[in-house]
């Protein structure tokens, strides 16, 4: 796949039909405008790209291991202040730095609970795409434990398969609530769950129930999924105001964590909806961007069905360069419905302190570099953690045999188990490389493509599991019939075969192109597999390259490499130095291992550095118009 390399943008200034043209900018910006790009055909969307998953969990659910829904909109935009200027001095960021260097954060840290709502399109163990669902279903529990009160709310998603049994043991609130968007009064229903000291809430409305995953199925994506998380949108700003949890309602003065663009409408709604009204004049919003991508852009004709107030439209404006567009009367006028969280979100959180800067250059930015420029002094990073529970070597119940960072005889039985699976020549001491991971572009996959046949020249034997591209999938088809003592291709995405890989293969490949955090890199240093990474966003961060050449007392902290630039010869270059290591450097090769495993990767301290920001988004007045 291509990367399209684009001009700088040009302010265009146009009205669309149904909305005034002296229609007021809410969000105190005046646009200036990149480009779109759309998965779905739609009349004034630019199909610049189309990304192709078909992928099978166990239980007959679509899944895959992105941080994002694959079917979502891509976009790019670009704001300026009208006038003035930022003072970005004594800044949170700069704060949140110290915090985190300072270990006694914790301790001084003034214990406040709040009622926190996130709202997401997917929470794992309900229902996953990939990263989003593993955050917003372990992120809550950790913060639920340290007190505070949470509520989750995301659809309730009925695939008519086995994966419907995750919804099992929740129950109907009875509270029908009606809410109009979409030209009309729709009546939702609410599903809970008290789980792990979460409320777990579910939005039942009939567009959520069909065969797929949460944002399309084999024929691409859903064309009405602005709808569908509209819907969501609204359902979860009245969810606190509705629903008797344990008695009690969350009332007004909450905190709302809005994921991604799917959730992005709920910081607009509280500005533009409640707060006129008094209502949630004391709640807060904070947009977390796990995947800058995909922005939910769609024709400007659209914004009726938001239920936003027409003079709320310029906070939400978007429009495609000419070059762009799809025909000669496309005038290019859309919705982007993440700048519009951008802009009435009190605080803007990313999931790795590197992807807070990188979406703040054009490279990364998508086109919204400029207006997240403006706001830097409530932008924050935040890494990952994981669920250190449901990966962990001793008890993982999906690999053959257990093992623990005091006794690593078990891996190597894990490795020869999956050398078994997959029909592999059994052979401890041959490395095993594995990559896990969809197949495209941003994850490298052209890459891995172009170095294979070089590197499997090697005594290396190599496994790869994901979906995506019809192009790559063939490839890792044609590659295991070239290979057949070398290479194994596993399309599709399997949960115990990802665990037994995690566990297995002695390298975990991860060449992505941007990752705004990575969970596979953790999952493989947890279970003392090496990561070979491309250094950018989150990979930067938690990967810190070994050299083993290096004198006593020097390099000791490496727990893997992070190579840069992004090119074939870098990273086989990295491969083979940590293919060197594993060969003649035993001992180094086993601290890297146990230092992977001994890395402190829960919630733990990504909670601590969360209740300080929510400290500073309640010490600051909301977003006000």
């Amino acid at each position: 796949m291509k990367t399209l390399l684009l001009p700088s943008p040009v302010f265009i200034s146009k009205s669309i039909p149904n909305i005034p043209q002296n229609a007021p900018l809410k969000s105190g910006f005046q646009p200036k405008l990149g480009f779109s790009c759309c998965s779905k055909t739609r009349n004034n969307c630019a199909r610049l790209r189309v990304i192709r998953n078909n992928n099978s969990g166990e239980d007959g659910s679509v899944v895959s291991d992105d941080e994002n829904g694959v079917f979502d909109s891509v976009a790019e935009f670009q704001l300026i202040p009208q006038s003035g200027e930022i003072e970005v001095s004594n800044s949170h960021a700069d704060k949140m730095e110290e915090s985190v260097d300072d270990v006694s954060a914790q301790e001084n840290l003034e214990k406040v609970t709040y009622n926190i709502v996130f709202v997401t399109s997917e929470a794992s163990p309900y229902s996953k795409t990939g990263g989003l669902a593993d955050v917003c279903g372990s992120l809550p529990i950790a913060l639920a434990s340290r007190g505070h009160r949470v509520m989750v709310v995301s659809p309730r998603y009925l695939h008519g398969g086995p994966s419907d049994e995750k919804l099992a043991g929740t129950t109907n609130l009875n509270r029908a609530t009606k809410v109009y968007c979409s030209g009309g009064v729709q009546q939702v229903d609410f599903f809970h769950e008290y789980r792990k000291g979460v409320d777990w809430v579910f939005v039942d409305h009939p567009c959520y129930s069909r065969p797929g995953n949460p944002y399309g199925d084999d024929n691409g994506a859903f064309g009405d999924n602005q709808f569908r998380f509209t819907l969501l949108c609204h359902a979860a700003c009245e969810a606190p105001l509705v629903l008797p949890l344990g008695g009690f309602t969350y009332g007004q003065k909450c905190l709302f964590l809005a994921n991604d663009w799917h959730a992005g409408l709920v910081p607009v709604l509280l500005a533009a909806k409640y707060r006129p009204h008094g209502i949630y004049k004391d709640a807060r919003s904070i947009i977390m961007i796990h995947n800058l991508a995909h922005q939910g852009v769609e024709p400007a004709s659209t914004f009726c069905n938001l239920g936003l107030p027409w003079e709320w439209y310029g906070t939400l404006e978007w429009i495609f360069p000419t070059w762009a567009r799809t025909h000669a009367l496309d005038t290019g006028q859309t919705v982007n419905i993440l700048k519009g969280a951008i802009v009435t979100a009190d605080r803007i959180l990313t999931v790795s302190q590197g992807y807070s800067w990188e979406i703040t250059t054009p490279e990364g930015g998508y086109g919204l570099n400029e207006l997240l420029s403006s706001r830097k002094f409530v932008l924050d990073g935040i890494t990952n953690g994981i669920d250190v529970t449901e990966w962990d070597p001793s008890s993982d119940k999906h690999i053959s045999s257990n093992y623990t960072v005091h006794d690593l005889s078990g891996k190597i039985a894990c490795k020869m188990a999956l050398q078994k699976e997959l029909g592999l020549p059994l052979r401890p001491d041959c490395v095993l490389i594995g990559f896990i991971g969809r197949l495209d572009y941003q994850k490298g996959i052209d890459i891995i493509l172009s170095a294979t046949p070089a590197l499997l020249q090697d005594d290396v034997q190599f496994v790869m599991l994901g979906s995506g591209e019809r192009q790559y999938e063939e490839w890792m088809s044609a590659t295991e019939e070239a290979f057949k003592n070398k290479f194994r291709g596993w399309v599709g995405f399997n949960v115990p075969i990802s665990h037994k890989i995690t566990a297995g293969c002695d390298i975990l490949l991860m060449p992505s192109r941007y990752e705004p955090c990575g969970l596979n890199q953790q999952y493989a240093m947890r279970y003392g597999t090496i990561p070979v990474v491309h250094e950018t966003g989150g990979l930067r961060e938690t990967v810190k390259t070994f050299n083993p050449c290096a004198e006593k007392g020097e390099g000791e902290e490496g727990t893997g490499w992070a190579f840069s630039p992004l090119t074939r010869e870098c990273m086989l270059d990295a491969l083979r130095m940590a293919i060197k290591t594993y060969r003649e450097h035993k001992t180094s090769w086993e601290g890297l291992m146990r230092r992977g495993m001994e890395r402190d990767c829960s919630w733990d301290n990504a909670t601590v550095q969360y209740e300080k920001v929510f400290q500073w988004v309640f010490t600051d007045p909301p977003y006000v118009t």
